[in-house]
Order: C-alpha cells, then sequence, then structure tokens
C-alpha cells in the first residue's frame, strides 16, 4: 500500500499503465503517460534546488499541469500549497508570503495579475509558467521560466529525496473565524487516509470515472484527485462556466461519481438531466454545508438509481462523518457516523461524553488530524487540543481535532449538526472569516463601523450580509463600497448586500453584537421572502 502521496500514481501505473488517468477537455493521459510527466518534472523542480519541506505553490485552473505539480513537488519532497484560481492579488500574496513560498508555479495572465504585488514576496526566488514565450508583465525581481526552459533543467540521473509518512506534504489554506486565512498542515499520511477512507465508503474502483469540480485547493476537492489514482480510476478535470456545462460532461463523459457543494447541487437541480446519466451515474456527495432537502430531493429523482452520500468534514481533520444512502429518508438531518479509521467523540467543555441528544463539541481523533497550523502555534492550540478520555498511563498526548461545531448523537450513534462556536461564514462551501471581509471595507474609508455576518440562505447555505455605520451618512453610496469589495474580495466574498445602520449594536463588553444583527436582519430578509 502506497504511504507517500506521489506512491499513489507509482503503485497504479504498476497495474493500470495503459488505462485512463486524467482527462481534460479533449485529452486524455493514461497512467503510464502521466507517470513520464510527473517524472520529467519532478527532476527539473531538483534542478532547480527544490530543497526537502520547501514550500511550492500551484495557482492554476484544474489541467493537466496542476495535477503534476502537486505530484511532482511531493515527489521531489517540497510541499504543495494549491491556491484557489478565484482567488485575486491580495490574497494569492498574502498566502505566498505566510508559507514562505520560494516556488510558484502559474501561467502567463495569472502572473501578468500578480506581477505589481510579488515585489513584496521576498522569499519567492522562481516563477514557472506552464505557457511558453515572454511573459507581458512588467519586470519583476524573480527568476521567470517558460515551461519548456523549465524542463530542460531536469537532471535524469539525480537522487530522490528520502521521506516518510509524518512529513510534510502539503498546506491548505481556509479562512478563520477571525483574521487572515490558516495554512492547514497536511502530512502524506493525512492525504493518503483519506483517500484509503473515502475510497472504502464509497467503493471506489478502476472502473470509476471521477468529475473533479471543485478546486484542489479544497481538500474535498484534492480527494477527487487523490481517490482516483489511489485505485487506478479515471478522474475528468473541469472548472465550468456554466452548471450546465458539469451536465454535458456527467453525460459525455460517462461519470460514475460526483462531488459537490449545496449552491451547485441548488443550480444542477433545476437543469434537465438527460436519462442516460442515470445509467452511470453510480453515487453522488455533498460536504460544505448543509444539503436543502428539497434539493436533495429534487436531485435525487433525476437520478433515481445514484447513490447519495450526505458527509460532514474540515480542512483540519478532512473528513469526519458520512450518512450513508439507505439512511437518507429515515434521518435527512443527520451527518451520519463516523468515516472509516476515524473516532467522532461528542464532549462538554469539560472533556467529559455527552449523553444521547445532549448538545457538545464534535471533536475528531485519528490518522486524518492535521499537524496544525503554519506558523501559528497559538491558533493551533485553540483548535489542535488533547483528545479527550485518554489513558493516564499513557506518557505521550494524543492530539485530536476540536472543530468548533456543535452537534449532538442518538441512541444508535447518529449524528446532528446543531451549528457553530465562532463567527464563521459558511457560503458557496467556503468558510469565510468576517474580520476579512471588513477589512476591505474600513480600509475604503467610507464607513466608522462594519461587521460581516452570515444569513441563512436555501442555496448557499448563507448569504454575506455586510452591516456598516457611515463616515457621511448623508452622501453614503451602498454601490460605491460594494465595487471596492468586488475588486479586493474573490467572489465567493463579496457582500450580496449592504446595509447601513446609524450605529451597530455593542454587546456588555462593547464589542459589535453580531448575534443581534444576524438575528435583525434574519428576520428581515425572512418577511421579505414570505
Amino acid at each position: 500500500m502506497p504511504i507517500l502521496l506521489h506512491q499513489l500514481l507509482a503503485e497504479s501505473a504498476d497495474h493500470a499503465r495503459h488505462c485512463p488517468a486524467i482527462i481534460h477537455k479533449k485529452n486524455t493521459w493514461t497512467y503510464g503517460e502521466l507517470t513520464e510527466h510527473v517524472q520529467q518534472q519532478t527532476q527539473a523542480l531538483l534542478g532547480i534546488h527544490l530543497k526537502p519541506q520547501q514550500r511550492a505553490a500551484v495557482y492554476l485552473p484544474k489541467q493537466l499541469e496542476t495535477v503534476t505539480s502537486l505530484l511532482a513537488i511531493s515527489q521531489a519532497g517540497g510541499v504543495f500549497v494549491p491556491v484557489n484560481p478565484v482567488l485575486k492579488a491580495p490574497q494569492v500574496t498574502y498566502i505566498l508570503n505566510d508559507c514562505n513560498v520560494q516556488i510558484l508555479i502559474t501561467s502567463k495572465s495569472r502572473l501578468q495579475s500578480l506581477a505589481s504585488a510579488l515585489e513584496n514576496c521576498p522569499d519567492l526566488h522562481t516563477i514557472i509558467m506552464v505557457d511558453d514565450g515572454p511573459s507581458q508583465c512588467q519586470p519583476i525581481a524573480q527568476t521567470v521560466l517558460g515551461w519548456q526552459e523549465f524542463l530542460a533543467l531536469a537532471h535524469p540521473h539525480t537522487l530522490m529525496p528520502t521521506a516518510i509518512d509524518t512529513d510534510m506534504a502539503a498546506i491548505l489554506y481556509t479562512s478563520g473565524s477571525t483574521g487572515k486565512p490558516k495554512g492547514v498542515v497536511l502530512s502524506h499520511r493525512n492525504l493518503v487516509a483519506g483517500a484509503q477512507s473515502v475510497s472504502e465508503y464509497l467503493a471506489i474502483t478502476t472502473t470509476d470515472r471521477l468529475l473533479a469540480v471543485l478546486p484542489f485547493s479544497f481538500d474535498y476537492g484534492l480527494n477527487q484527485l487523490t481517490a482516483s489514482l489511489l485505485q487506478g480510476a479515471c478522474c475528468v478535470l473541469l472548472d465550468y462556466l456554466l452548471p450546465r456545462d458539469v451536465i454535458k460532461v456527467l453525460e459525455n463523459q460517462h461519470i460514475t461519481g460526483l462531488a459537490a457543494v449545496p449552491p451547485l447541487w441548488a443550480q444542477l437541480a433545476t437543469l434537465e438531466w438527460p436519462a442516460s446519466i442515470n445509467g452511470h451515474l453510480r453515487y453522488m456527495t455533498n460536504s460544505g454545508g448543509k444539503m436543502p432537502k428539497s434539493i436533495l430531493t429534487a436531485i435525487r429523482q433525476k437520478v433515481p438509481d445514484s447513490q447519495f452520500f450526505l458527509m460532514y468534514g474540515l480542512t483540519e481533520a478532512f473528513r469526519s462523518t458520512y450518512l450513508p444512502p439507505d439512511q437518507i429518508d429515515a434521518r435527512p438531518d443527520s451527518i451520519g457516523k463516523a468515516i472509516p479509521n476515524a473516532d467522532i467523540l461528542v464532549v462538554r467543555e469539560d472533556g467529559s461524553l455527552c449523553a444521547p441528544h445532549e448538545p457538545g463539541e464534535l471533536v475528531h481523533r485519528g490518522s486524518l488530524v492535521a499537524m496544525g497550523y503554519w506558523n501559528d502555534p497559538e491558533k493551533t492550540a485553540e483548535r489542535f487540543k488533547p483528545a479527550p478520555n485518554q489513558l493516564a498511563a499513557l506518557p505521550l498526548t494524543e492530539i485530536a481535532v476540536w472543530s468548533g461545531d456543535t452537534v449532538t448523537r442518538d441512541e444508535e450513534g447518529y449524528l446532528y449538526f446543531v451549528g457553530r462556536k465562532d463567527d464563521m461564514i459558511k457560503t458557496s462551501g467556503y468558510r469565510v472569516s468576517p474580520t476579512e471581509i471588513e477589512e476591505v471595507v474600513y480600509a475604503s474609508g467610507l464607513v466608522k463601523e462594519a461587521a460581516a455576518i452570515g444569513i441563512e440562505h436555501d442555496s448557499l447555505g448563507q448569504s454575506v450580509l455586510v452591516v456598516v455605520s457611515p463616515e457621511d451618512s448623508a452622501n453614503f453610496q451602498e454601490h460605491a463600497l460594494l465595487a471596492i469589495c468586488k475588486a479586493q474580495l474573490p467572489n465567493f466574498m463579496v457582500p450580496a448586500k449592504i446595509e447601513a445602520l446609524p450605529i451597530l449594536p455593542k454587546n456588555p463588553n462593547g464589542k459589535i453584537d453580531r448575534k443581534a444583527l444576524a438575528q435583525q436582519f434574519a428576520d428581515i430578509f425572512k418577511k421579505n421572502h414570505d
């Protein structure tokens, strides 16, 4: 069995060398061809002196070079940092600096959008473009290599570095309840165990064809690739413009497995699905937020022979629970039970186990627990804490992930989501930090106070609402502030609405009372939609 991420490819290539591994648009690469591409890129990375455990970022849409870059960085001993392709320059450069990225793999057009900000990235020394020819961006301090120029630096006889399963393999960035995104550090063991666990309960085999529509910067999206590689299945890459594109690929590529988040499911539920899809789409999965019952019902009616798996997870522990398809009708509100090779506990604040139906915090222990947050011991200590009920005689403390989510467990062991402890906004499958939005709003100079809150939304999970107290109430223009947000924030963070109040409510500690605002505007939004 593979123990390192890149060994997922190596082992499948041994028995599926001529089978399709990756499909992108009209191009197909077999496991043998993918292996050759990864090997050449690995040697080129060693040729530009990628050192063990150094971070190398990949800022690309889903394409062949995205896949080969992740695997080659791993095989060369580095740590890959997949950057969500929808992020804009301020968010990208923050990530590059936060984890001291030294090598960036991107495209000409993306480099052009980043160029002016890269002077603030002192650790970054080399940029590799997957296109050839000169870049059209302004002169920058970093060395810039075209793709063929980069591959020409490969040294075929370079010794591969040694690694073990507890070494770092990747850093995935996820928003925290306060401040900038945090880099969740994942080991090879984390990634391989995740692929093994999910492949087990979804019964993925060599004959499967998985559609990857979610970004690889999202652990749920990355798992479509890793699970495919583990089982020798085929992974079809898609960056869709319209939800109808997803339907077309489902039909044309005879997809057997589809993973999506509630907003995409909501869009797909309104479309016509060709009857032929029901003949080959074996399973569907949801994570990244609660699936509305009406949307779930509509999707299941379109492909009645397909199994639907409802799941719950968090980047710090990848995936925690799943609800078997045969339990959906009996308990549609449940997030299920623990996935294979994970232990899920429901505990009180003192760490003792909750009784059935008693609300408590979900705690995840096992091989999927991440290595903490990159260069942030304080936030790591808040979320990664000793597992409950450890034997006192064990000299070393086992660390678990304390999710911050409140759940209950029934007498049969099924879990039910209640709510979050913090102020995180869960929208479009993303966890969004209110602070990150508020920083842009305050920097506009148009407001005295601001609070970003999440309002329940049928398809998005939550809709982003920003409530402000303007500097100049008489002349405040919502559209001007919204334009600033659109220019500086990725689409999923842009407020759906901006509301102005003379003064924002405060709690006894003098802080803005987000719960009061959420309740006030939830009631208003509900009345407007009744």
